[in-house]
């Protein structure tokens, strides 16, 4: 049921479902949404996106530009700013909303607020916020996961981030984690659903999104995925049950 009053919605913290966004559009015709990314070193919001009215549900949501006072540099392993689109990178932040640093942690400071790599002039402090992004065809930023979250299975560099957004994709899962097993070369998903579903059918249906080499090989059902302090999904407790 729409919400005459409702005039702008604001999501972020997670990548929000593009399944529940078109209802969430569909339902309220007035309304605005505006997808925010950005981390609590920087207070909070860095970039935003204004989703069009049109927006397809297969298709993942841009972080899209930068806000008034931010810029956000996308660099390689070398530091090198990455300008072509759709080359992945670290999303790094300059501007006047970088925290001073961490309290009483001078180390973590000193690695994650750096000198800006690209001017050797002055003083110029960033943030390097492990996230990856990347531009899209219109020059809009995308998200792509997390540096932490990358590994390395049958010889291909996976974001677990994709097949996370892939089985969130499917109608039937509400929420997905998606882990990897080192020992044992196998990657996991976590979901929560109604009831529990076949893993054959799941494959199948990820398969029109994600290479197989991507499929998860064992699936766990949750009634709900535990979260931590911050609101996200908790993977270090989940790694601790399930790997």
């Amino acid at each position: 049921m729409p919400v005459t009053s409702l005039r702008t919605v604001f999501f972020a913290g997670e990548v929000f479902p593009t399944k529940h966004l078109n209802y969430w559009i569909i339902q309220n015709p007035k309304t605005a949404f505006v997808n925010l990314w950005g981390p609590i070193e920087t207070t909070i919001d860095s970039t935003y996106f204004i989703v069009d009215r049109d927006f397809q549900d297969n298709e993942p949501i841009p972080i899209g530009l930068p806000c008034k006072n931010t810029d956000i540099l996308i660099l390689d392993e070398e530091d090198e700013l990455i300008i072509s689109q759709n080359k992945l990178g670290e999303l790094c932040v300059r501007g006047s909303s970088l925290a001073l640093g961490y309290y009483n942690n001078d180390e973590q400071t000193l690695k994650a607020f750096t000198q800006n790599p690209l001017n050797h002039s002055y003083p110029d402090k960033i943030y390097r916020t492990g996230d990856l992004g990347y531009l899209n065809e219109n020059n809009e930023i995308m998200f792509g996961g997390r540096k932490d979250f990358q590994i390395k299975h049958q010889g291909y560099r996976i974001e677990l981030s994709e097949i996370e957004t892939a089985f969130l994709s499917l109608p039937e899962i509400y929420n997905a984690c998606a882990l990897y097993n080192k020992d044992l070369k196998e990657i996991i998903i976590i979901y929560e659903a109604e009831c529990e579903l076949s893993p054959l059918d799941l494959r199948q249906q990820a398969l029109a999104m994600i290479p197989k080499y991507m499929l998860p090989t064992k699936f766990y059902l949750r009634e709900s995925l535990p979260r931590n302090p911050n609101g996200k999904i908790d993977r270090k407790f989940l790694s601790r049950e399930y790997l």
